[in-house]
């Protein structure tokens, strides 16, 4: 028998060893080629515990996890391939793909260039390095156009990004940051959880965004909590200390406005209210509240039109706010505008179909069915409480104003001008003095209705004129108009 001597032996083993590893290598890109790529990194791996030096190893391990999207530890790998061999082109190749999938553009292109190095016309390192500063205009490009608040573009920007760098965690929280800021806390929230549950449960940049939907969402305590978490993590994170403090501001100023308002003091709330409106334009929700409370205000202080205005800037920010609709309605009817009153009733009818909200629509659509007849009131002079003293004492002033004699000597234009406004004066008196009349009237009833067929067309203003003023037969003003003038309505 044969001995063999300790060199031969350990030369014999290391033989075996290699053959053994290859095997494993073998088989590991047998299951790489069929994209079984959990399988290959086992066999890869086998390999490498045969054979710990042998770089190929760690670079096709590495491989196998890229194509697994697990680009940090296919760049350890990578890294560990590189210092057995430094001369390992596919492993820069591999460096600087991963680097650049972890959105490391600028390391990615030091890595492409070391391929160009050893490989001068290695062609996939000549086009990664593009895409390498593609990526970084991009980069530049979204941060400007986040501090000019530009916030769909710097979207836009970070998806060109994450299309070459899909497993960046940095790309995909500037993204859900402009996302939060543009009012889309769903997406933007999906994105940081999806960080938080996958990548890094303490990343302080994926709660800071979390922080900020919350606080955009008018969930102020738990926006609150959040905050305070990112800076006890990152104590210097600076876009977390400024929300933070203009949260905390508005929240104030807002409770400051609200306690003035239930003291009656309105205009100084009024003004608190405006203050906190400047704090944080973005903050849609709150600002929607914000404009509502100064609507409340304005309409305590009757100004109308200021509260008009603010219901529909808080509508605008926040279409479903039913309160907003309401206290807009109620100032249409007070300032009689009742088409766009029972526009917004019945916008809000159609969402809550109350009953409470049925009887405020029915009575807008009453009013502008009576507003488009005439209105005996206005013609009068009075308002809709006036009382019987109040409307006769209106009539005697009227119709002095505008009786035919006192008009004689006015073109014939004028003169038909007038008597149109004596007959209108007699005929709203006629039924505004008249309690069973005045009833009807109020509750939208036709005015040919009030009369039977034929409405007011047969009443002579004279006779209600004389009857007023206690004259004769004649129709002429008593003691004031000389002549005895009477005139017929044709």
């Amino acid at each position: 028998m044969v001995r063999l001597q300790p060199e031969e032996a350990k030369d014999e083993k290391t033989a075996k060893t290699n053959i053994d590893a290859e095997k494993k290598k073998a088989e590991g890109n047998t299951f790489y080629t069929n994209k079984q790529y959990k399988e290959a990194i086992e066999c890869y791996t086998e390999a490498i515990d045969i054979s710990p030096t042998c770089a190929a190893y760690y670079g096709n391990r590495a491989a196998a996890y890229m194509m697994l999207n697990r680009y940090k530890e296919a760049l350890s790998d990578i890294r560990e391939s590189l210092k057995i061999d430094k001369s390992f082109v596919k492993g820069y190749l591999r460096e600087g793909k991963c680097q650049l999938a972890l959105g490391e553009a600028q390391a990615a292109t030091c890595s492409f260039k070391k391929v160009l190095d050893l490989d001068p016309d290695n062609a996939s390192a000549k086009t990664d390095i593009a895409i390498a500063n593609g990526v970084m205009k991009f980069e530049d490009m979204a941060e400007g156009d986040m501090q000019k608040g530009d916030y769909r573009k710097a979207v836009f920007c970070m998806d060109q990004c994450l299309q070459k760098c899909p497993a960046c965690i940095k790309f995909k929280l500037k993204k859900a940051e402009a996302l939060g800021l543009l009012g889309r806390y769903q997406e933007a929230q999906e994105i940081a959880n999806d960080i938080l549950q996958r990548e890094d449960s303490m990343n302080s940049d994926a709660l800071y965004v979390r922080g900020l939907c919350l606080y955009y969402e008018d969930m102020v305590d738990k926006a609150f909590q959040h905050f305070q978490q990112v800076l006890r993590l990152a104590p210097d994170h600076g876009k977390a200390k400024e929300i933070y403090k203009k949260a905390k501001a508005l929240k104030a100023k807002k409770e400051e406005g609200n306690t003035e308002f239930r003291l009656g003091n309105v205009q100084k709330a009024h003004d608190l209210y405006t203050e906190a409106l400047e704090i944080d334009p973005l903050n849609k929700f709150t600002n929607s509240k914000l404009y509502f409370n100064r609507a409340t205000v304005s309409s305590k202080l009757n100004r109308m039109d200021d509260a008009i205005s603010d219901c529909s800037n808080a509508i605008e920010l926040d279409d479903t706010y039913i309160k907003a609709y309401l206290r807009r309605a109620k100032c249409y009817m007070d300032t009689e505008q009742y088409e766009e009153a029972v526009r917004d009733y019945e916008k809000i009818f159609k969402t809550d179909k109350s009953r409470e909200h049925k009887r405020l629509l029915q009575e807008a659509k009453l009013e502008l069915k009576k507003s488009k007849r005439k209105d005996y009131y206005k013609i009068l002079g009075v308002n809709k409480s006036a009382s019987m003293e109040e409307i006769k004492k209106a009539y005697r002033k009227r119709a002095l104003i505008h009786h035919p004699d006192r008009h004689s000597h006015d073109t014939p234009d004028k003169q038909k001008e007038e008597e149109r406004k004596f007959k209108e004066v007699g005929e709203a008196y006629g039924v505004l003095s008249d309690t069973r009349k005045k009833d009807r009237y109020d509750s939208g009833a036709d005015l040919d209705d009030l009369e039977g067929p034929g409405g007011f067309d047969h009443v002579d203003p004279n006779v209600i004129f004389q009857t007023f003023f206690g004259g004769g037969g004649g129709g002429g003003f008593p003691g004031g108009f000389p002549g005895g003038f009477s005139f017929q309505f044709g």
